[in-house]
């Protein structure tokens, strides 16, 4: 399900806003976000492979993160995104609008309590 745009929230800002806040954290490659996202949700959400990389690379290009590759013995070599100053500025701004998102729902599902 994908609800329109409430207050400058979309549920295609979904995925931003949770990948924003796992570079929040620390620094991590793909495959690891669309792991810890599915973890943490207990699958509810999970990020196909197909579309974590394309949002990286979107992420990538507005500034808000910034991808480095990494090669370390025996593995393969990996690209770790980490957050930056314009991505954390636009996390804050997704987690404001998120919770009116959220009050807005409140309020629908249980109006005797507006």
């Amino acid at each position: 399900m994908e609800l329109t745009s409430i207050g400058g929230f979309s549920g295609k800002s979904s995925p931003e806003i949770l990948v924003l806040t796992l570079l929040e954290e620390r620094e991590r490659h793909g495959y690891e976000i669309g792991r810890v996202i599915a973890d943490r949700s207990r699958g509810v959400f999970e990020l196909h492979i197909a579309s974590i990389y394309p949002l990286l690379y979107r992420l990538e290009r507005r500034g808000w993160i910034a991808g480095r590759w990494v090669e370390k013995p025996n593995q393969r070599r990996r690209r770790f995104y980490r957050l930056l100053p314009e991505g954390q500025k636009a996390l804050a701004e997704q987690r404001r609008t998120w919770r009116e998102f959220v009050a807005a729902v409140n309020r629908v599902m249980r109006p005797d309590h507006a």
